[in-house]
């Protein structure tokens, strides 16, 4: 079975193309293991069982080393933090929950739980005032998901079309944030550069089909958003 070396190829390829993110070693740890979550979450998302339990357990692995590490006293920007200690105890049990799901052959289960620990994460740098280039990645996410979402049924309402062209504009500024945002080694990182284009050039589609008010066309680019994200995400998110 040549799956163990895919996998591992994959992990050393996100790990070796994260950027250095932070200036504390808190959050670079936790940088560090979210590229094998990145990839648990590309693999729950496909077909392939074994695949997808393989990458679970690896990324549990890399949570359970980091909570080991520094649950019982966690340094600076961290120590005052009374729920630490907390989190990443929540965050290992969406681990367990998602093992067991992948387990049971539930994928799709697994990979809307393994969701809830980019939510964590994001929460606990938030009330200890750090920012990564993740949490714009996650404001896109959010953005884009909302609509992909809502899009439709506002279409089908009326000034659907209105609406849907503001949310559009939303996503356009916070895809020119991940530009903006993103550290120094990112911007002349040439893999880097081409996948946020392919993001750039997918929300612009949407402006333009929502702009010239082409109904259609807005239905097919928004259909379009989440493949250049994806691959984003997996790499650098």
């Amino acid at each position: 079975m040549k799956t163990p070396v895919r996998l591992g190829s994959l992990i050393l390829a996100l790990a070796l193309t994260a950027p250095v993110h932070a200036a504390d070693v808190v959050t670079d740890a936790i940088q560090a293991a979210y590229a094998p979550y990145r990839a648990a979450l590309f693999r729950t998302n496909g077909k392939s069982q074994p695949e997808a339990q393989q990458a679970v357990d690896q990324a549990r692995q890399a949570w359970t080393t980091l909570r080991e590490r520094f649950a019982g006293q966690p340094p600076v920007p961290y120590d005052r933090d009374a729920g630490f200690a907390a989190t990443l105890a929540q965050v290992t049990a969406v681990y367990d929950k998602a093992a067991r799901e992948v387990a049971a052959g539930q994928l799709p289960a697994a990979h809307d739980t393994l969701e809830e620990a980019r939510d964590l994460l994001a929460a606990l740098r938030q009330r200890n005032g750090v920012v990564v280039f993740s949490d714009h990645m996650n404001a896109y996410h959010a953005e884009m998901e909302h609509l992909l979402i809502e899009g439709p049924k506002q279409l089908a309402g009326p000034q659907g079309l209105a609406q849907l062209t503001a949310q559009a504009g939303a996503l356009d500024y916070l895809a020119r944030q991940l530009r903006a945002r993103a550290p120094e080694p990112l911007r002349q990182n040439a893999e880097f550069d081409t996948l946020l284009k392919d993001v750039e050039a997918s929300v612009q589609a949407v402006m333009k089909a929502a702009l010239s008010q082409d109904t259609a066309a807005l239905k097919d680019a928004m259909g379009k958003l989440k493949q250049p994200y994806s691959k984003l995400f997996l790499k650098f998110g």
